[in-house]
């Protein structure tokens, strides 16, 4: 999510929002971390448990054992600030949906955030699966921060579809709902990680795989078009290294960053009334779209091109100091899995058909409430309730005798952990 869900740290349930810095996040105000990935081993534990609000409660203990207290120790801002800006775009992307083809502004937004959000989110989560290897806490974490949640949550939007949407209700876990596909496919990328690190090019080799693949009908079957259609870049991101991103955190990267953005901003005014939002949701293949597969091959090329120098100028804006919504990044999961349950409901009720006739006004309006609502669904009052079925701990007593010491409660202190 711009994050991993697998491996988003236990203390964003004590994180707050607050701008001020406190003795306790003070030492995050760190360059990007080298040595070993969040995948890998996990730093000590921090010692003192607390509730998602910050209070101690001497009999309660945080899976992975974090605090509040301890939930930034070596994190990164500045990859904080970029999760939770992209988790905004992905709610304002899905709250633009219903009105996109309906207003040439909206829809010319709806380009240019999903030509950035969707490639970030995914670079991101290869970024913080570098030190994936397959080992059995790894899986484990990975049963329980995606599996999980994928199976709670299709069960949840199958509810919202059959209460707001007159649909009978029904589990397809195979046909993923809404934002589960990202789950789906993150779970499959994930496990995967280390395939890529035997083949050569493997950042070319998925690019030629991501394009074929829209030469071919591959149904909805666990997301799979999407799975190779963006993976690559996860492997990108699993290429990456920080010293990669840092030259995006200077002064010199943001003064051509912001020409780019808004060039970026009219090629998607100029290109609206002739495109199909198809193209950006790559879960469409040539025959679907209805163009020739040269034609196709063509355009997704391209678009890896513009979307690589759209991320880029993003993530040169992104700021690399704390913010006040710094907190906030290291639990994005909670406004990524919960918004859809908001905004699919107020469509399926005919929200968005009030919004139509007020145009862009009215649409403009909506923007600021889900950019509220993505705050909100942060906030430590959700978190404190929602944790046990968004991040979930692996059961220890499902994992073999020998390795239960590694399913007890450890700290995790980078950013993709």
């Amino acid at each position: 999510m711009a994050w991993d869900p697998s491996t988003e740290t236990r203390a964003a349930r004590g994180a707050t929002a607050s701008p001020l810095p406190t003795a306790a996040t003070a030492s995050t105000s760190l360059p990007a971390l080298p040595g070993p990935s969040p995948g890998g081993a996990a730093p000590a534990a921090a010692p003192a448990p607390e509730r998602p609000g910050g209070a101690r409660h001497p009999r309660f203990r945080w899976p992975n054992g974090a605090s509040a207290a301890g939930s930034h120790n070596g994190r990164d801002p500045f990859l904080d600030n970029a999760k939770f800006v992209l988790v905004v775009l992905v709610v304002l992307g899905h709250n633009w949906t219903p009105l996109a083809d309906a207003m040439l502004g909206v829809k010319a937004a709806y380009l240019l955030v999903y030509a950035i959000h969707m490639p970030a989110l995914v670079l991101l989560c290869g970024y913080f699966s570098r030190g994936f290897t397959g080992r059995p806490d790894q899986i484990r974490r990975l049963l329980a921060g995606v599996l999980l949640p994928y199976l709670v949550f299709e069960a949840a939007y199958a509810g919202v579809y059959t209460l707001c949407w007159d649909q009978p209700y029904a589990l397809t876990p195979t046909e993923p709902r809404h934002v589960c596909w990202f789950l789906a496919a993150l779970f499959v990328w994930r496990l995967t990680a280390p395939l890529w690190r035997a083949v050569r090019w493997p950042v070319v080799f998925a690019a030629a795989l991501s394009v074929l693949a829209g030469l071919m009908d591959l149904g909805n079957e666990l997301a799979l078009s999407r799975v190779l259609m963006l993976w690559p870049w996860f492997v990108l991101g699993l290429r990456l290294r920080s010293d990669h991103l840092r030259p995006l955190r200077n002064p010199a990267a943001r003064r051509w960053a912001l020409p780019v953005m808004v060039a970026g901003a009219a090629g998607a005014w100029w290109v609206a009334p002739q495109v199909t939002r198809g193209w950006l949701l790559m879960d469409l293949g040539s025959a679907q779209i209805g163009v020739p597969p040269l034609f196709y091959v063509g355009v997704r090329v391209a678009l890896f091109g513009v979307s690589a120098v759209l991320v880029a100028a993003f993530l040169a804006l992104v700021p690399s100091r704390r913010t006040g919504f710094t907190a906030l990044g290291a639990c994005t999961l909670y406004p990524f899995l919960l918004h859809g349950l908001v905004l699919k409901s107020v469509e399926g009720l005919g929200g968005y058909k009030a919004v139509l006739p007020g145009g862009l006004l009215a649409a403009a309006a909506t923007t600021l409430l889900a950019g509220a609502l993505a705050v909100l669904l942060a906030a430590a009052p959700v978190r404190r309730v929602l944790w046990p079925v968004i991040q979930p701990r692996f059961p220890s007593w499902l994992a073999p005798e020998k390795e239960r010491a590694a399913v007890a409660p450890t700290g995790q202190g980078r950013n993709g952990g």
